[in-house]
C-alpha cells in the first residue's frame, strides 16, 4: 500500500496575498502589499510585492487571498508554491 503525500515542503515561512492575475495553466500571480517607513522623511508608503506562484490543481482565482511558501526553483521566476486558499473571492 502506497502512502499519499499531503505535505507541502517549503523553504521559509509562509505569506499571505491576493491573486492578481490567473491567466497561466498552473501559475498564479500574486501581490503582498504592505506599508513601509521612508528612512529619511518618516512617512508611511504602500508597496507590494509580486509573486510568481505554482498551483498545481488550479484551484485558486482572481481576488482570491492565498497563503504561499518559498519552494526550490519551478522556473525562472516562480519559486513560490499555495499552500491554501485563504478567502474565495466574491465576484464570479
Amino acid at each position: 500500500m502506497t502512502k499519499i503525500k499531503t505535505e507541502i515542503k517549503t523553504h521559509g515561512p509562509a505569506r499571505v496575498g491576493v491573486v492578481e492575475s490567473d491567466k497561466r495553466d498552473k501559475t498564479r500571480k500574486v501581490v503582498i502589499s504592505f506599508l513601509a517607513q521612508h528612512p529619511k522623511y518618516g512617512k508611511y508608503m504602500r508597496k507590494r510585492t509580486v509573486l510568481h506562484v505554482h498551483d498545481e490543481n488550479n484551484e485558486s482565482r482572481l481576488g482570491d487571498r492565498v497563503e504561499v511558501a518559498p519552494c526550490r526553483p519551478l522556473s525562472k521566476t516562480k519559486t513560490w508554491t499555495l499552500v491554501r486558499v485563504v478567502d474565495k473571492s466574491k465576484e464570479m
